[in-house]
């Protein structure tokens, strides 16, 4: 019930902002660019070399959404056609650009780099819990986590992680797709999508431990 609650929502939304955009809403269409426009810098990234170009590829891409905005017919939702061009304009200009690492690839990124600190866990020799946590994370107050710093930390790792675990939980923890949805926009297999969501989400709660570690009273 919620499911479709959600989904039905997403659906009123969507055919609330065409109609604004279809009789050029200006406004409309601005607050769906400060809206998506982050995110879709952060994805057009793992595609291309250079922020510069990921500027262009978006840029690209907007200007794409509003001349297919007549042919858009509804069969997914607004975000996931808006990201699809992107993906397409992003992979066009890749192959222009000569990436030479495909984004198929990059479910193994750092694989040498553990996702958790091992000394997080206890030696497999362990008497009792070998393997397991001897330093569990810890739950954090929701208003410690709401803070501004703590947001700030957040998107500071977010930038920092590779291109490939960066897009994928961009579209996964900031703009809520679903995993099929990731994989269908930036061409990935369902295995590569848990692996970088899961190095990104590791990597980014490390982090963020870290700061709020620092800020608790000695």
């Amino acid at each position: 019930m919620v499911e479709q609650t959600a989904l039905a929502r997403t659906i009123s939304d969507d055919e609330r902002v065409l109609a604004a955009l279809r009789v050029g809403d200006e406004q409309a269409f601005l607050v769906l660019v400060q809206r998506l426009h982050p995110s879709m810098l952060h994805v057009a990234l793992a595609f291309v070399p250079s922020r510069a170009v990921a500027e262009e590829v978006v840029q690209e891409a907007w200007l794409g959404v509003l001349k297919g905005l007549a042919q858009f017919e509804g069969r997914s939702s607004l975000r996931r056609w808006i990201f699809g061009i992107l993906s397409n304009c992003a992979r066009t200009r890749g192959f222009r650009e000569a990436r030479s690492v495909p984004l198929s690839s990059l479910g193994a990124e750092d694989d040498s780099e553990p996702a958790v600190d091992p000394s997080r866990f206890r030696p497999p020799d362990h008497s009792h819990w070998p393997g397991h946590w001897s330093s569990p994370p810890t739950p954090w107050p929701e208003e410690q986590l709401l803070r501004r710093e703590a947001v700030e930390a957040v998107e500071r790792a977010i930038q920092d992680l590779p291109p490939g675990q960066r897009a994928v939980i961009t579209l996964r923890d900031i703009q809520g797709c679903e995993s099929a949805e990731v994989c269908d926009v930036l061409g990935i297999s369902e295995g590569n999508q848990r692996v970088l969501l899961h190095r990104a989400r590791s990597k980014v709660r490390a982090h963020l431990e870290r700061r709020l570690q620092a800020e608790k009273p000695r």
